[in-house]
């Protein structure tokens, strides 16, 4: 995950959105403009009851009754007065999880190094029947890959993590681990038939200030029939000790606990049913999952705007991130200790598959997945 947020405002899209609306709040329109904001603010917030709630939520897809069989194997869900079959999710192998943090286990911030990563994330690509290309830019080299659906009205979704380094971390967390679900997810969903295309990107240089991210969503082709985007960054590490989890101010919700046990996700308001799939598939063995409705864009929460997810808000795009919450959490961002022993091995494998589900759920969707009130 990148670090503060005003290296990325340097790169234009927030510098040049934020002068041109708070220069509008001069003289006597700041005080309407103001009270606009806490009405947008409470409204947002009982959307977010509407969407997700404490029931599953509602949106893009319909309301489900979660069905566990007593196979560990299996998981599935019906949706409610289907006559369809329940959704099946495939089983996330811990195995190949810590397979690929291992094989990523050096640093990642030379062009060679980074390089190198490449290679190995292409070669796995290839090998789960893949056919991954290369996207360049003026710094970089993004890996992207895409499996076709069967409904081309049903348009896109992108998975994606960024798979470079700071230069003196191994980033085992930050963010092996959000590669290592990409590739998963690609070894578990590239032969499954969804009516939406399933699209794949491994971004380079976000840690610079997410340049990778930046060239992905100025390129209008990637961008193309695109529903919503599933960014990774960092979701291996967990705390269990009160008082170990903190939070960034001005959260639209109400933090769980004090422990860092729980997988974050936070989206775009104006794109909830990508929050709710999130929260439709719930089971016993798998963390909490702490869902973030993020109004304005994140201007109001600059500390929700520092991975690869903020640059497609930016073009309109509904975006999630999945997220431990980085330094709020690990005292290992960003730094040497930030290798493979760190991580939290079943915490890693049940936000893997809390990922892997939601992906599922939106890939066998074909309703818009922009928020809309009752």
């Amino acid at each position: 995950m990148g670090g503060r947020v005003t290296g990325w405002q340097g790169n234009g899209v927030m510098g040049k959105r934020k002068p041109m609306i708070f220069k509008r709040l001069v003289t006597f329109k700041r005080l309407v403009t103001l009270m606009t904001i806490v009405f947008l603010v409470i409204g947002g917030i009982l959307l977010q009851r509407h969407f997700v709630g404490a029931e599953g939520g509602r949106g893009g897809e319909q309301q489900v009754v979660v069905s566990v069989p007593s196979s560990p194997l299996v998981r599935s869900v019906q949706p409610s007065g289907a006559t369809s079959p329940a959704i099946q999710f495939p089983t996330v192998d811990s195995r190949q999880l810590l397979r690929h943090i291992q094989g990523l286990n050096f640093v990642r911030y030379t062009p060679e190094a980074r390089g190198t990563a490449r290679k190995y994330i292409m070669q796995t690509l290839k090998a789960a029947g893949w056919q991954p290309k290369l996207q360049p830019f003026a710094s970089g080299v993004n890996v992207v890959a895409e499996r076709p659906g069967t409904d081309p009205k049903a348009g896109a979704i992108v998975l994606g993590a960024h798979y470079d380094t700071v230069a003196r971390s191994p980033g085992a967390d930050d963010n092996g681990t959000g590669v290592a679900v990409v590739l998963e997810a690609a070894r578990l969903l590239g032969a499954r038939s969804t009516p939406r295309t399933l699209r794949l990107a491994l971004f380079d240089r976000e840690e610079v200030g997410l340049l990778g991210s930046l060239a992905y969503t100025a390129d209008r082709t990637a961008l193309a029939g695109l529903e919503g985007a599933v960014i990774m960054d960092m979701v291996g590490f967990a705390c269990r000790t009160e008082g170990c989890q903190r939070y960034p101010d001005g959260l639209s919700v109400k933090p769980p606990s004090r422990r860092g046990d729980f997988l974050a996700i936070a989206g775009d308001q104006e794109h909830l049913p990508l929050l709710a799939a999130f929260t439709q598939v719930t089971q016993s063995d798998l963390p909490p999952v702490l869902t973030l409705p993020v109004p304005f864009k994140g201007m109001l929460t600059p500390d929700l705007l520092r991975s690869d997810h903020a640059p497609f808000w930016y073009q309109g795009i509904g975006a999630v991130i999945a997220t431990d919450t980085a330094n709020f959490r690990t005292p290992y961002y960003h730094q040497p200790g930030d290798r493979p022993s760190t991580l939290d091995p079943k915490f890693f494998t049940g936000s893997a598959q809390i990922i892997i589900n939601a992906t599922t759920l939106l890939l066998e969707g074909r309703t818009s997945l922009t928020t809309t009130p009752n």
